[in-house]
C-alpha cells in the first residue's frame, strides 16, 4: 500500500546524488518506523504510465517512541525516470507515493563488530546502519570500507565525517579511490576479490566480526563474497545487496516458455485467485493482469519487493539478487523473475 508523503527537504549530496526527506505524519508514524538497511518503494505516473523505484533509506532508525526520520539517498542513472525527476524537478512541498519500509539488508541494534564493503551509493543503506548502531549500542563497533570512483563522487562525504567524530575509538573508515588518487591512504584502484582478500586481514581480526555487509554493484558485492570465503567466514555471517548489474555481466537464464494450460493460484491480502498463465510471462505479470496491488518495485529481481512463498508446483527463476540461500531454500521466490515449471503453481505473497 503506498502513502502520499509530503517532501520537507532536498538536499544536494553531488552532481549526481541528492538526499530526499519526507514528511511523516502521526497517524504513520509506527507504519514509517525502520530497521536499518530497508528501503522504500516510491511511485509516481507519467503520461499515464505508473513507475516504481525503490531507494534505500540512509537516516538512522529511530528508537522506540521517537519521531522517525525517513530520508533515501537517490543517485541519477542514465536515462532512469524517476532518478531524473529526483534531481532536476522534485523539490519542497511535492508530494511522492511511498511504501512502507521494506527489505531484509538489516543490522537491527545489537552489540558487536561490524563490517560492511560499500560500492558508491551502496553507502545508502550502511550509513543507516552504522550512525544507528553506533549510536544505539555502546559496546558495537563499525568498520566501513567504502569505494568511490572519486572524492567529488562521493555520496555522504559530511555524514561520515561525523561518525568518525563522534564516535573515534569505535568507528573506522577505509576509503578507496577507483579514477583518483588520495593524498593519503589506500592507492587508487577498485577494490576486487584478490585485492580484499589481502585488505580484509590487515585491517581487522576478520574471525572477530559479527556481521559482514556488503552494498553496491553486482562486481564489488560478488567479489568481496569471495574473498570473504575465502578467508573462511561463515555464509551466514555475510550480508547482501546488490544495487547495480550490469546487464553484460551477469548472464540471465534463457526464458522458459510455460506449460502448455499452466496457472497460477496467488493469495495476496487475504484474499486468493486462479489465473492461467500466458505464454513468456512472469509469474507477477499474470497476478498484475487482475491484481494491480501485487507488490513490485524494480522487476529485475533485485529489491525483493515481490518476494512470495511457494506453496505448490515447481519455478524457474531467470535472476535473483535479493533473495539469501536461506530463503530460497525454504520455499520463497522472486516472482518478477519466476515462470511455472509445472501446470499448476501456488503462490503466498502473505507469508
Amino acid at each position: 500500500m503506498f502513502h502520499p508523503l509530503r517532501v520537507s527537504a532536498v538536499e544536494t549530496l553531488t552532481d549526481d546524488s541528492v538526499a530526499v526527506t519526507f514528511d511523516v505524519p502521526a497517524e504513520l508514524r509506527e507504519t514509517f518506523r525502520h530497521t536499518p538497511g530497508q528501503h522504500l518503494a516510491l511511485r509516481r505516473t507519467v503520461n499515464g504510465e505508473e513507475i516504481r523505484r525503490t531507494y534505500s533509506i540512509c537516516s538512522p532508525a529511530a528508537p522506540a517512541g521517537a519521531t522517525p526520520v525517513l530520508q533515501v539517498g537517490i543517485r541519477l542513472v542514465d536515462g532512469g525516470e524517476f532518478s531524473t525527476y529526483a534531481l532536476k524537478e522534485l523539490a519542497v512541498g511535492d508530494t511522492v507515493e511511498v511504501m512502507a519500509p521494506m527489505g531484509r539488508f538489516l543490522l537491527p541494534p545489537r552489540p558487536g563488530r561490524f563490517v560492511a564493503v560499500v560500492g558508491g551509493s551502496g553507502i545508502t543503506p550502511v550509513l543507516s546502519m552504522a550512525s544507528t548502531v553506533l549510536a544505539q549500542e555502546p559496546e558495537s563497533r563499525f568498520c566501513l570500507i567504502r569505494s568511490d570512483r572519486t572524492a567529488a563522487s562521493t555520496m555522504f562525504l559530511d555524514e561520515v565525517a561525523d561518525l568518525k567524530d563522534r564516535f573515534p575509538d569505535r568507528f573506522q573508515l577505509v576509503t578507496v579511490l577507483s579514477r583518483e588518487e588520495q593524498q593519503s591512504g589506500l592507492p587508487s584502484g577498485r577494490l576486487g576479490q584478490e585485492r580484499l582478500h589481502g585488505l580484509l586481514p590487515a585491517l581487522l581480526p576478520v574471525a572477530d566480526v559479527d556481521g559482514w555487509f556488503l552494498c553496491g554493484p553486482f562486481g564489488l558485492v560478488q567479489g568481496a563474497e569471495r574473498a570473504l570465503r575465502g578467508l573462511g567466514v561463515e555464509r551466514n555471517r555475510i550480508h547482501q545487496e546488490i544495487f547495480h548489474v550490469d546487464d553484460g555481466s551477469v548472464p540471465a537464464r534463457a526464458g522458459v516458455a510455460a506449460p502448455a494450460h499452466a496457472s497460477l493460484t496467488a493469495t495476496l491480502d487475504g484474499r486468493s485467485g486462479k489465473w492461467p498463465v500466458q505464454e513468456g510471462e512472469s509469474l507477477l505479470e499474470t497476478v498484475l493482469r487482475s491484481r494491480a496491488d501485487a507488490p513490485y518495485a524494480c522487476k529485475g529481481g533485485v529489491c525483493g519487493t515481490c518476494r512470495a512463498f511457494l506453496v505448490k508446483g515447481e519455478v524457474r527463476m531467470d535472476r535473483n539478487f535479493a533473495l539469501e540461500p536461506e530463503e530460497t531454500e525454504a520455499g520463497y521466490v522472486l516472482a518478477c523473475q519466476s515462470h511455472p515449471a509445472t501446470s499448476e503453481v501456488e503462490l503466498d505473497f502473505d507469508r
